[in-house]
């Protein structure tokens, strides 16, 4: 018999996050999916100079690689280098040349079975979808979604309108009890916006989980899209 295919995913990463480090945190999660899942991780384009970089230093981007860069996906003032999931923001600066991006990935990376998103990547994932499903010919919907530590989006730059239709497509929504960063209702709200929502919580805070019983769940999500 054949081997399956794995199922190859797109992963965007969070606010803050650089490319190499998105890859490291997901280390725990590629190593429990191993040839069930290929993952592949994409950054902001958006660099985010103030981010802290090891034991509190201030990130130099003059000698910083630039996978090595923390970034962003938008930012939520005019003048200011920042983010804030729980506030309407003044602006969603830089969300089209992120759209963008992610748009030129899934042409020259693709073709991929599905999205995975955390925290601001999660809502940009989402956001997507939405696009993809009202009809914009640079993001084909998906065969499934992945959502950690997702919040639906805020502010005009999102055409809020979209996200109130329900999001017809396959969706597991991880997150944690004690996440100080999404709440966890910001996460179940987002998760009502897609009928049939399968939800994965977990005791721990703001990160993607891999432990025993968040890879049972994983693998039987991803089953289910296996060829």
């Amino acid at each position: 018999m054949a081997a399956q295919r794995p199922l190859r995913v797109l992963c965007l990463a969070g606010f803050r996050q650089s490319e190499r480090g998105f890859r490291e945190k997901t280390g725990a999660l590629r190593k429990a999916l191993r040839a069930r899942a290929e993952l592949v991780c994409l950054s902001g384009p958006h660099p985010v100079p103030d981010a802290p970089g090891p034991e509190g230093a201030r990130s130099d981007f003059g000698s910083c690689p630039p996978e090595e860069q923390p970034r962003g996906w938008w930012f939520s003032e005019q003048e200011a280098d920042v983010f804030s999931a729980l506030e309407e923001p003044a602006v969603c600066r830089g969300l089209e040349e992120s759209l963008g991006m992610v748009a030129q990935a899934l042409s020259r990376l693709g073709p991929f079975d599905g999205l995975l998103g955390f925290s601001q990547g999660a809502a940009l994932a989402a956001f997507i979808c939405a696009l993809g499903q009202a009809g914009d010919p640079r993001f084909p919907l998906p065969r499934f979604i992945i959502l950690v530590s997702g919040f639906c989006p805020r502010g005009l730059g999102f055409k809020e309108s979209i996200l109130q239709r329900p999001l017809s497509l396959p969706s597991l929504h991880v997150f944690g009890d004690t996440d100080k960063v999404i709440p966890s209702q910001e996460s179940m709200q987002l998760a009502s916006r897609f009928p049939g929502a399968i939800t994965l919580t977990h005791s721990g805070g703001h990160f993607i989980p891999a432990a025993a019983a968040q890879r049972q769940a994983y693998l039987k999500f991803l089953d289910q899209f296996a060829e």
